[in-house]
């Protein structure tokens, strides 16, 4: 595929999902859907002489959350709620409650979720392994393209829910033992479109959690969701606010709460996306109204006043429960007649708890999968084990350590009975847009006083290709510093910590020599070099590895006086590396520790020009306190025999390093730095589902380069500072940031990408 189709493609991908979040998450049907039957169910556990209620909850995204609203409002004049039928966050809010969660839990979650998070893929980097997250580090933008044969692959939604399955699956743990939705509680239905059939499917038994996910699975944002072999996918495309589905279910009276988006007044359509987002809402408000004209004058329809409430708007989400219960305070002297005496309403709350599955340890544990790993590669991954107790926060952590691995699009675990035993079935589903997988990543530097350097690299990954888990990995840049390495990684046991690793790696620099604060030479530095290496994994924050290495290069002048000197150079010798990774962010962390030390051994008997070692060690700590974060810094490199050239100098200078000076303006083979960094979060640049923090900082320096090691003393350090804007952006950090020196030393930087470390 070329690279402009590959253009093509995106856009055509990228504007097929704008249109359809725009019609989804302004909450409803764009086609019109047929009455559909539905299995009446039993709906209660008592007889009685009063009305059967039933309560619709329609989809809308945040604005949704008004439902909690309606249900405290509904708990407060004591009426009760025998059916629930949902769609989208209406199946969300309905199918918990029908689980014996009451309104004022439901406050209670909604206002304490981190909405961000629930609503992305990406998993906490203590979850990933640490060659995931060396990705991470590398490769920061949160894009993944698959490639076939010579077919380009993209992700089915946006989101596959990885977080949000999750989430609601420890939040309906406790209805896991139950299949049929009539003996919950409250019976419920949830839902959701059939993408394959375009019909609408009422889902009244199975997993829970499948269900409500199923039904708020907005076309090309979410992943959809299989189930029962069919591939659903929101039910506000069929049928946004379900009365027809209730009426099915056998009730007397209909309460449906309506919060779909309303249409924008003329004065409001100035733009051709407010334009285009009021005919799609003209499209999918016919299905509702149809619906709402199937109730009759004992039911009741409420319309929270929201106004114009963004549907992506979760990180005011709370907002919405207020309107929500004034609704029904609107229409209370009608729904006054349906309150329950005080005795009778302490009855049926008292019914609607419910029991719990009386295994508290878990029997067996088992992993269920459809790739080539086998499946002690997983189970080594786990820490829960038989007879631990049934706890959802460790179950989940569990499963994202297993989605940690990145070969997967979705792990999710269930409760399963056997023989009267409850144990634990995870279960990993491949990517569907494998099996290699390319990242991308863009850096950019510039002082704005001529000096820029731009690279655009990618890294193709194929994971998984035997029992053990071997993957493959290529790196591709281009620009100022272009690259290639490829590297095959094998692990030797299926707990995957002891490898082997061979390697070829073939680069170009630049080298700048400077006479005071003045470039009098820039040279061009190519280097290749193929190495065996052989590490063991620290579990998911570190690495080991030693190993033998021999290349060549030269070093080439490119601007300077015609009498300085080409070199040409071989290599070789042997290594080992210790690298540690805990922190939380691999670019504005919070907390954790970052720690990188590399011992070089350069012998001639292996093939070099020179004899000597070197050590080079980088440390970074990071703590927090509410929105601010200090990191303390520390780097030290050494040459254990001086007996070496230019190329194998350690360069000082640029921002972060010596934020004064021009990057790379000293170097030696002796060099050392130490800093205190400051950056505070200040905002987002957009609010709710899709925010990119924006933080304010300024570090302080202190170090140099030196040619011998006896020059190394605290009087030689120079003193260096900065201030800077970061932003955490969708292609990784962007800084605008100015660096002081003593002396009078001042440089101004912009960067996109990871500033050298």
């Amino acid at each position: 595929m070329s690279l402009n189709l590959l253009r093509t493609e995106i856009l055509m991908y990228k504007r097929r999902v704008f249109y359809v979040c725009a019609a989804m998450l302004f909450a409803a049907p764009a086609l019109q859907a047929q009455p559909v039957d539905t299995q009446p169910g039993q709906l209660g556990a008592e007889p009685t002489s009063r009305p059967r209620i039933g309560l619709v909850l329609g989809g809308g995204g945040a604005r949704g959350a008004a439902h909690i609203g309606v249900l405290k409002e509904l708990e407060r004049l004591r009426i009760p709620v025998d059916a629930i039928a949902g769609t989208s966050m209406g199946a969300i809010v309905g199918g918990l409650y029908a689980t014996g969660v009451n309104a004022d839990e439901l406050e209670q979650l909604v206002s304490s979720l981190d909405w961000t998070a629930a609503l992305s893929d990406k998993p906490a980097r203590e979850d990933l392994s640490f060659r995931r997250k060396q990705d991470d580090r590398q490769f920061p933008i949160n894009f993944e393209l698959g490639i076939r044969g010579s077919e380009l692959l993209l992700p089915k939604g946006v989101i596959q829910g990885q977080k949000l399955d999750l989430l609601l699956r420890e939040l309906t743990l406790h209805a896991s033992h139950i299949n049929d939705f009539d003996d919950l509680p409250i019976p419920f239905r949830a839902i959701a479109s059939d993408i394959v059939a375009g019909e609408a499917v009422i889902i009244g038994d199975g997993d829970l959690t499948k269900a409500i996910r199923a039904s708020m699975s907005v076309p090309g944002v979410f992943a959809p969701a299989r189930v029962n072999g069919k591939l659903l996918v929101d039910g506000g495309l069929i049928g946004n606010l379900p009365v027809d589905v209730m009426q099915g279910m056998g009730v007397d009276v209909i309460i449906a709460v309506d919060v779909e988006f309303p249409l924008y007044d003329s004065d409001e359509l100035g733009s051709v996306l407010t334009i285009s987002e009021q005919m799609l809402t003209i499209l999918i408000r016919k299905e509702t109204l149809r619906q709402i004209d199937r109730l009759t004058a004992e039911d009741v329809l409420i319309r929270p006043e929201l106004g114009i409430y963004a549907s992506t708007n979760f990180s005011d989400i709370v907002d919405t429960i207020g309107p929500g219960a004034q609704a029904v305070v609107e229409q209370s002297d009608k729904l006054g007649e349906l309150s329950m005496s005080e005795t009778n309403w302490k009855d049926h709350v008292a019914r609607r708890k419910l029991r719990e599955n009386d295994n508290e340890n878990l029997a067996f544990v088992r992993v269920v999968h459809d790739g080539k790993l086998a499946p002690e590669v997983l189970e080594s991954r786990l820490s829960v084990a038989v007879g631990d107790e049934i706890d959802a926060t460790q179950l989940a952590k569990n499963a994202n350590r297993l989605y940690g691995l990145q070969l997967y699009e979705h792990v999710d675990y269930s409760l399963v009975d056997e023989d009267g035993l409850t144990g634990v079935e995870y279960r990993a589903v491949a990517k569907s847009w494998g099996p290699n997988f390319l990242q991308f990543g863009i850096s950019l530097e510039d002082d704005f006083d001529g000096s820029t350097a731009f690279n655009l690299s990618a890294r193709m990954t194929r994971g998984g290709l035997n029992r053990l888990g071997a993957e493959w990995r290529t790196d591709l840049q281009l620009g100022t510093d272009p690259a290639i390495l490829t590297e095959f990684y094998q692990p030797l046991s299926f707990d995957s910590r002891v490898f082997i690793a061979p390697r070829l790696e073939l680069r170009q620099s630049n080298l700048k020599a400077f006479d005071a604060s003045s470039t009098v030479a820039r040279y061009r530095i190519t280097d290749s070099q193929l190495s065996l290496d052989f590490g063991r994994e620290l579990g998911t924050v570190g690495e080991f590895r030693v190993g033998a290495y021999r290349g060549g290069g030269n070093v080439r002048l490119k601007v300077g006086d015609p009498v300085l000197p080409n070199i040409d150079f071989e290599t070789g010798g042997a290594f080992a590396s210790l690298r540690f990774d805990s922190v939380d962010n691999a670019h504005f962390p919070r907390k954790g520790l970052l720690t990188d030390i590399r011992w070089n051994l350069s012998r001639p008997s292996m093939g070099a020009d020179n004899k000597f070692d070197t050590i080079e060690a980088d440390f970074s700590q990071t703590w927090s306190r509410g929105k601010s974060s200090l990191q303390l810094g520390l780097s030290y490199a050494t040459t254990l025999d001086a007996n070496t050239t230019i190329q194998d100098y350690f360069p000082m200078g640029g921002f972060l390093r010596l934020s004064g000076l021009e990057r790379g303006a000293i170097s030696g083979p002796h060099a050392a730095l130490t800093k205190l960094v400051y950056y505070r979060r200040v905002s987002n640049t957009t609010g709710g589902l899709f925010e990119t923090p924006v933080y304010l900082g300024f570090s302080a320096e202190a170090g140099n380069a030196w040619q011998t090691r006896d020059e190394i003393s605290f009087d030689t350090m120079i003193i260096n500072g900065s201030v800077f804007v970061g932003v955490d952006s969708y292609f990784g950090p962007v800084y605008l940031a100015a660096g002081f020196a003593e002396h009078g030393y001042s440089n101004f930087y912009l960067f996109i990408g990871a500033p050298p470390r």
